[in-house]
């Protein structure tokens, strides 16, 4: 079975991921237009009615922009906790009610091909999640909105062989820019956002030869650029001793259009 990763838009204005096989596809969070993700989904010749679902990480704008026309308009069902659903279906918030699909934390549920789990991360939203999706023997894990890694969702970070990871914000710019004191605070709080020198300290200790793909995520637009958190991994590596092998695969992850087409099974 096939396995391909590619990412639609990643960052603060809106995040949408493609994980998809020869027959079906996913979408993980739909904070784009709708009308952007079909586009996106056309000029990489999937089909829209491929797609089984959208799996949601939380109820921030920039991540559920076009789940309601998806729902309504493509009839995509949408998967997630009771909890988040509690904080997206809103009164002014109008989403088919036969799209909504409840799933629990940490329990697998099989949807496109695929065994999916979603696992708690640590973020300012009534509940965040991220997801650890499985195809045969290779992993896929997305851990975006995090204020650091707890114990919790740790292990599904480890396991993965393509890890999408946040790291939004490079410490110096965020302080000396020019959000205002409590925003930078709640950014920085454990309950914000990873920085590039928490991700980068994380990926020191768990980079192994099962890892092949790092995808840095959700950079801020004001206050990181891809060239600092690469800069910011490599200078960490290099602090601990380490050099990534050959067959290591870092990339950062584009605000305004679509990644290369990551293809973990051929």
């Amino acid at each position: 079975m096939k396995l391909n990763f590619c990412s639609l838009s990643s960052g603060s204005s809106g995040n949408c991921y493609y994980i998809g096989n020869e027959f079906h596809g996913i979408l993980i969070d739909a904070g784009i237009s709708a009308t952007s993700i079909r586009k996106f989904l056309k000029d990489m010749d999937v089909s829209i009615q491929s797609i089984m679902g959208i799996l949601i990480t939380h109820n921030h704008i920039d991540h559920i922009k076009g789940l309601e026309v998806l729902t309504r308009k493509n009839s995509l069902p949408a998967f997630t906790t009771f909890k988040i659903w509690e904080s997206i279906l809103t009164p002014h918030v109008r989403i088919s009610r036969d799209c909504i699909r409840e799933i629990p934390l940490q329990q697998k549920f099989h949807l496109a091909g695929f065994d999916i789990e979603a696992f708690p991360v640590n973020h300012d939203a009534p509940e965040t999640i991220g997801f650890h999706i499985c195809a045969g023997e290779k992993k896929i894990t997305i851990a975006t909105d995090l204020g650091h890694i707890c114990e919790t969702s740790a292990p599904y970070i480890r396991e993965a062989n393509l890890l999408v990871i946040e790291s939004n914000y490079d410490e110096e710019m965020l302080v000396n820019g020019q959000y205002p004191y409590y925003l930078k605070k709640r950014i920085q709080s454990d309950h914000g956002h990873l920085g590039n020198h928490q991700t980068s300290d994380f990926l020191a200790e768990i980079i192994n030869d099962n890892l092949s793909h790092i995808c840095l995520a959700h950079l801020s637009k004001n206050n990181n650029t891809p060239e600092k958190a690469i800069k910011t991994l490599h200078e960490t590596l290099s602090e601990r001793g380490l050099v990534l092998n050959s067959q290591l695969q870092v990339s950062v992850l584009n605000r305004n259009k679509p990644s290369d087409m990551i293809r973990l099974i051929e």
